[in-house]
């Protein structure tokens, strides 16, 4: 294993010579590189959902080279290198399982690890429970996360309960809400959503990402009825179409 990490910082480090490496690779930087890195993340998740383990290999390949890409980048600013990179990460994992590499014994549960996650954030300096919940999170991610923390300080709901009335809620608020505020209020109600899901122990991304995939199987079987396109269809007749689809789907 060492040699093919070996030959893949050796390639980096190559890509990115001042004199004989590629322009393009020259060219890059932490903020131009990190949408990129973000996108494998996503390709590698579309990987494992389609269970496609040679399409996986090649996106956690893609995924890897993210990484040494941005530790290249720092090394050569006298940041750190990969090296660091790995150790880093080495250490991290040995202080979060006690009970594996250390002598404590238990189980590993998510408070315990949540307590562990928690002191690592006092001992960087956190100065309140919502540090350290990246922003460039996928929203529904972030607000769960940010649920989660405040949840651990005893601010919650007791039960579903307060979550749905909060839905009714921000609906009517909403609804009733000047053009200057629709944003602020719509955004509010998928909080309030979001929350719900949580206690229901529902991941908010996983439910969106399947109900999108429900939308677009019964809409492509739509267009299929309707000869390849709804386009021009009457929208009494499209709804005809969408309760056909739906019915013929196994209850």
């Amino acid at each position: 294993m060492t040699d093919q990490i070996d030959r893949l910082l050796t390639i980096m480090a190559t890509l990115r010579d001042p004199e004989n490496g590629c322009e393009w690779d020259r060219a890059q930087d932490f903020g131009t590189i990190a949408p990129y890195t973000i996108e494998e993340a996503y390709e590698v998740a579309d990987a494992i959902e389609r269970t496609d383990m040679d399409d996986l290999r090649g996106e956690l390949g893609d995924l890897l080279f993210q990484v040494v890409f941005h530790a290249r980048m720092a090394e050569e600013a006298g940041h750190f290198a990969f090296r660091d990179v790995a150790r880093t990460i080495s250490d991290k994992m040995e202080a979060r399982h006690p009970h594996i590499f250390g002598s404590e014994g238990g189980q590993m549960g998510e408070k315990r690890w949540e307590d562990l996650k928690a002191a690592e954030r006092e001992a960087s300096g956190a100065q309140s429970s919502m540090d350290g919940v990246a922003k460039t999170l996928p929203a529904l991610v972030r607000a769960e996360k940010l649920q989660k923390r405040a949840a651990r300080d005893g601010f919650d709901w007791r039960d579903t309960d307060g979550p749905r009335q909060k839905i009714i809620e921000e609906i009517e608020e909403l609804e009733a809400a000047p053009a200057d505020k629709i944003e602020e209020e719509a955004g509010d109600l998928l909080f309030a959503v979001v929350n719900l899901l949580r206690f229901l122990k529902i991941a908010p991304e996983d439910a969106l990402r399947a109900g999108n995939a429900k939308f677009e199987r019964r809409y492509r079987s739509m267009e299929m009825l309707a000869g390849g396109s709804i386009d021009g269809l009457k929208i009494d007749e499209q709804e005809a179409l969408w309760q056909q689809v739906k019915k013929s789907e196994p209850s």
